[in-house]
Order: C-alpha cells, then structure tokens, then sequence
C-alpha cells in the first residue's frame, strides 16, 4: 500500500509540474508570436538541479553570439588562471647592485595584460623607485609588451559595425588603456580627442621616461621598444586581481578588457605567448575538457566582435551549467554579471519586475544580433539558466531587448 502511494505521489507531483511546463511554454510562444516573421530566435531554458528543460527552440542552431562570447572568456579564465591571478606590469633592471643607487644598465617597463595600468600607476611605481633610492639610470628605458604578440588589430572586428567604436591596440603593456589625448583646432576652437597609440610599448616607454625626469631622477639615454632578459630583477609592479578585472568586462561589456584578457590566456595555458591561436585553442579545450555541447561552436576572439563567432544556445546553457556547479569558482564567476535593474548593461532593464536584483546575465548587440544568458530564480524557489539569441533584420534592438525581458520576466514570476 506505501508503494502504491507513494508511486500515485510521485505521478501527480510529475503531471502537475508537466502542466505547468507546458502552460510556461504556452506562455513563452504567445511572447515569441510577435516577432517578425524574418526574425531567427534560439532560446534555452534549463533547470540545472533537475536537469529538465522548460523551454527550446533551435537549441543546436549556430548563431553569433556577440558580447555573450566574452561567458566563454572569463569562464576559460577562472577554470585555468583562478580568481586570485594577478595581471599586472613590471618594472625591472638588468642591474643586480642598486646601493648606490645609481641603475648602471636598462630599466624595463614589462606588460604582462594588465589591461587597466594607468598613468597614475605609473607614477606611483617611479614613486617606489625613488623610495628605493634610485637618483640615476645609465641606461635605456624600454618597453616590453612581448607577453603578447603584436598583432594589435585584426580585419574582423567590427566590420560595418556602426555600433562599436574601434579599438585601441591590444597589446600586454597597456597605459591608458592604450590611448593619448590629441588637441585639434577647428575653427577657431581647440578640441580634445582620444586616439589610439601606435605603438604601445615605446608609448609606455616613452612616458615613462618623462615621468622619471620630471619625479628628479636622472635619465641619460633614450626610451625604445624592446626585450626584458630573463634574468632581469623586478624592482615594483602594478596589477589588478583576475575577479576584479572579470567585473568589468562581463557586467559593461568591455572588449578591449575582453581580448587582453583572451590573449592572457593564450600565453598563460601555452607558456609561450598571447595570441589568437592558443587563446583559442584554450577555449576549445575547455569546452571540449567539461563536456560542454561544441558542434556548432566556432569562437575566433575573446569579445564577441567577430562575426566569425558562432554559439548555439546549447553551448551558452552548457558553460552557465558548468561554473554553475563549480564550487571553486562560481561566486567569481556569478558576482561578474550584469544584475537586471541594478549595474551594468541590465542596470536599466526589468525595473520593477520580478527579475529585478534576480537575473544575473551577460547582454550581446551586434547589427541585427541581440543576445541575453544567464541565470534566475523563480518565485517558486528555481534556479533557470537562460540563453536567447535573436538575428534580425527588422525593428531595432530595443524590440528585441523587450521580448527578452518579457520572457525572463515570465519565468522570474512563475510558480
């Protein structure tokens, strides 16, 4: 007789949940009715604790991703580097006696993709220099970016990309994120731009030398681009922790942090250096290494500029599963997102609703491409994973925006 109740329990509890399954799948259709008929959509919804799937639609359809490529990045990053890594930059002397304190030789400025190493932080690594005792240096000052390869830029990046701005050179030493600050006089007014360095290392190079000069120390020959020796002595560096660099890639959807850090990577998972074949090759291995759904999946950048990325929905669901249950890793990983109605790029999305401080997501836009993955609680208590992918050729993004919100929105509220 237990048996038999507890069977006729565990049936009904089943055909409940069906139900409502399918009414939320009833639900999410009337939602997708709107769209225009040109529209391609792929959506996955998935409970990760019981592994059902509340909701599919072209699940293993090849996509572009956009911005949501950059989930397959800092995922990569945490799995193979931890939370606690430090991208930084170096200062460094090939001179090993410094009582004097006088660098009879070179100093180096070594960039090993601290992406947000700023001028200020240049001034305050002269500053321990001085502490140090340092009132001379004999010998050149130069910079060394070769941490990376110096592939600064790549012909797929946002071609007739009227939404995107080009980025600066991506390189392992960055200063200001790589750019300087030009005054034009246009009739009769001066104005201030922002344009991209073209050659990063003798730029770090350059500056600072003149912030050696102006601090008092005295420099007697000139700033060049070159090679750091192995058994050169750091003197100081500066850096940011891997955690915090992947807040502000993931929740503003920052490219150019996006592929320093893809070529971090590379020269990190390689031993050799950064560049665009071992950052992938890094990323494929981690996706192939944690049984994540690959067929389909073709990623070429760390950002989601390139065209040439294609995801499926499967393969977003899968790397949202795989840190989901990394213990080690997922708090990194989860804090890194953008939170609907709070911060970052959904700080302005699902106000008021039921995803509001609930969804946790990374948002893409690209021309006629808009994407959303993430992760939400249900009001019955469920954890969802989320990925939707919207290529389009009518309405603008903001439609399609909507109809992501409404969906998630649904799902926040369902019981």
């Amino acid at each position: 007789m237990l048996k038999y109740t507890i069977f006729v329990l565990i049936f009904f509890v089943s055909t409940v949940y069906t139900a409502s399954r399918d009414e939320i799948a009833l639900k999410i259709n009337e939602i997708l009715n709107s769209l225009p008929s040109s529209t391609h959509a792929a959506i996955l919804v998935f409970n990760p604790l019981t592994q059902d799937t509340v909701f599919s639609l072209n699940h293993t359809e090849s996509m572009i991703p956009a911005s949501n490529t950059k989930l397959f990045t800092t995922a990569t990053a945490l799995a193979e580097l931890g939370g606690n890594f430090v991208l930084k930059t170096s200062i460094l002397t090939d001179d090993a006696d410094l009582s004097d304190g006088v660098i009879n030789g070179n100093l180096y400025i070594k960039g090993y993709g601290n992406s947000l190493f700023t001028t200020s932080d240049l001034e305050e690594c002269v500053n321990k220099l001085k502490r140090k005792g340092i009132r001379k240096i004999t010998g050149k000052i130069i910079g060394d970016d070769t941490y990376f390869d110096d592939v600064y830029t790549r012909d797929d990046w946002i071609r007739d990309e009227v939404a995107n701005v080009k980025l600066p050179p991506i390189s392992a030493l960055v200063l200001d994120r790589n750019r300087e600050v030009v005054y034009k006089k246009y009739r009769r007014r001066t104005r201030r731009y922002l344009v991209s360095v073209k050659n990063p290392p003798l730029n770090a190079a350059q500056q600072l030398k003149e912030i050696l000069i102006r601090s008092g120390i005295d420099v007697n020959s000139s700033a060049i681009s070159g090679v750091t020796p192995g058994d050169a002595t750091e003197l100081n560096s500066c850096g940011i922790v891997l955690r915090d660099l992947l807040k502000e890639i993931n929740k503003h959807s920052d490219n150019f942090l996006a592929e320093c850090l893809f070529k971090t990577i590379g020269a990190e998972t390689s031993r050799k250096q950064g560049n665009a074949f071992y950052s992938t090759q890094a990323i494929l291995s981690f996706i192939k290494d944690n049984g994540i759904f690959s067929e389909g999946s073709s990623i070429v950048d760390g950002s989601g500029i390139s065209r040439f990325d294609q995801i499926t929905v499967g393969a977003l669901t899968g790397v949202l599963e795989k840190m989901y249950f990394d213990l080690a890793h997922f708090d990194d990983f989860y804090n890194s997102l953008s939170i609907a109605g709070v911060d970052g790029t959904l700080g302005h999305r699902m106000i008021g609703t039921p995803a509001d401080n609930n969804f946790h997501g990374k948002t893409g836009t690209l021309n006629g491409v808009s994407s959303l993955s993430g992760y939400l609680t249900t009001a019955k208590g469920d954890d969802l994973i989320i990925s939707i992918i919207f290529e389009f050729d009518d309405r603008g993004a903001r439609f399609y925006h909507n109809i992501q919100d409404d969906i998630i929105t649904l799902l926040a509220g369902w019981k």
